[in-house]
């Protein structure tokens, strides 16, 4: 049985190293994307799990990442989770097509129990 994907993409690399090291001890396959322009290629050869993507990033914010992931048959079924220090990114976020959104600044523990109900409802 393989491990679980987490895919996480956001330009912010402090948070991304962080994730990344916490799920990598849950002896989870983690891939780091800090460029949104990169992600969606990334996203669609690997076939992540979960989706854990930053709402505003440059160039390709998170809400367009969302939609074009969920506009892809292929994609689809992959389970999104959205971070924004946005006032109104939960609106935003949900318009878009993610399954569940997470206010920054974030408690880890919030991030790893949202991981594990996604995996356990794939």
């Amino acid at each position: 049985m393989r491990n679980k994907t987490i895919f996480i993409c956001d330009d912010d690399r402090g948070i991304t190293e962080m994730l990344e090291i916490v799920f990598q001890l849950s002896s989870m396959d983690v891939v780091v994307e800090n460029n949104s322009v990169l992600a969606y290629e990334a996203i669609a050869q690997i076939k992540p799990d979960v989706l854990i993507v930053d709402l505003w990033m440059p160039v390709i914010s998170g809400d367009l990442l969302i939609k074009k992931m969920k506009g892809n048959v292929n994609l689809k079924e992959i389970f999104v989770i959205c971070m924004s220090a946005s006032r109104n990114g939960e609106k935003i976020a949900i318009e878009a097509g993610a399954d569940l959104f997470i206010a920054k600044p974030f408690d880890l523990d919030d991030i790893l129990l949202a991981v594990d109900g996604a995996l356990s409802a794939t």
